[in-house]
């Protein structure tokens, strides 16, 4: 334990930037996601098209290979960002179709009349989809959304491979530096993402009984 109190400062700075990671992604990928969900329910060929790519593109590219390109590829491409900034666009993308897929089960969960009955009011595809579907929807995807979350919680650990300094990083900064302490050092990192997780499942139960829309 002696090496968890003596670095305390340090679990600290990486517990920081993986909530920043969280956060950033995290509200980054909601708003993709959405966009991406709602052009695969798009009466527009192509925007279907482009969705159904992206998506099945993405959710089966592997994180690291993601994560690689936004670190060494986009200097390449002349886009200057900084590490971090460079893992929240590589965690953003990644996560985005996991929302996009969750929102789109909401989505189908949905009653068509819903859509027919905004239709038949004069709503265009635009108002039906942004005032009458996606708002139940979202409802309806609430733990799916922020198990998609947690996950993002425990990719961020991925970003520590690519000279992001986050709490799995920091982790094993101090467990290289003190050997004999490597258990207590990880269950300490393990329980600052705990930190993050459990509240968020908490949430998700909580949120599931208050909003959740009774199909």
């Amino acid at each position: 334990m002696d090496a968890i109190i003596d670095n305390l400062p340090l679990y600290l700075e990486g517990f920081a930037t993986t909530l920043l990671l969280l956060v950033v992604s995290g509200l980054a990928a909601l708003v993709i996601g959405t966009l991406i969900a709602a052009m695969r329910i798009s009466p527009v060929p192509s925007l279907r098209w482009f969705a159904t790519v992206y998506t099945e593109f993405v959710r089966n590219t592997p994180l690291t290979l993601v994560l690689f390109f936004c670190i060494f590829v986009l200097p390449l491409l002349d886009v200057r960002l900084d590490f971090v900034t460079r893992a929240i666009i590589g965690l953003s993308v990644y996560t985005s179709p996991f929302v996009a897929e969750a929102l789109r089960s909401g989505v189908n969960g949905v009653a068509v009349g819903q859509a027919e009955a905004a239709r038949s009011v004069g709503f265009g595809f635009r108002q039906t989809v942004g005032l009458i579907v996606l708002p139940q929807a979202f409802r309806m995807t609430i733990p799916p959304l922020i198990n998609v979350f947690i996950a993002l919680t425990k990719n961020t650990s991925v970003a520590g491979g690519f000279f992001v300094v986050e709490l799995f990083a920091v982790g094993r900064t101090i467990a290289n530096a003190r050997g004999d302490q490597v258990i207590p050092v990880l269950l300490g990192v393990a329980a600052f993402y705990l930190l993050i997780t459990v509240p968020l499942g908490l949430l998700a139960a909580r949120l599931e009984r208050r909003w959740v829309v009774q199909r």
